[in-house]
């Protein structure tokens, strides 16, 4: 019994840090708003439509992408440190 607590204690570090989370939050709002005014206007050639809306687009899913492979080194450094 006492070995299952110590290793409960022992746990990994988090895959993600809080600026991860930050970040994915604000790319996924990024993509949300995209559609949103993409479907408001309702304009297949509207300018909307065609141009505010496909970049928010890109950099929403952009952002996404960086939140996820985003590192951090502190982190490694310390999980590399204890273990050796």
């Amino acid at each position: 019994m006492s070995r299952k607590r110590k290793q409960r204690k022992e746990s990994k570090p988090m895959l993600f840090t809080p600026l991860n989370y930050k970040l994915l939050g604000v790319g996924v709002m990024l993509v949300i708003i995209g559609f949103t005014i993409m479907r408001i206007e309702n304009e297949v050639y509207g300018f909307i439509s065609l141009y505010i809306s496909p970049i928010l687009l890109l950099t929403g899913y952009g952002i996404v992408v960086y939140a996820i492979l985003k590192r951090d080194h502190k982190i490694d450094d310390t999980s590399t440190s204890t273990s050796s």
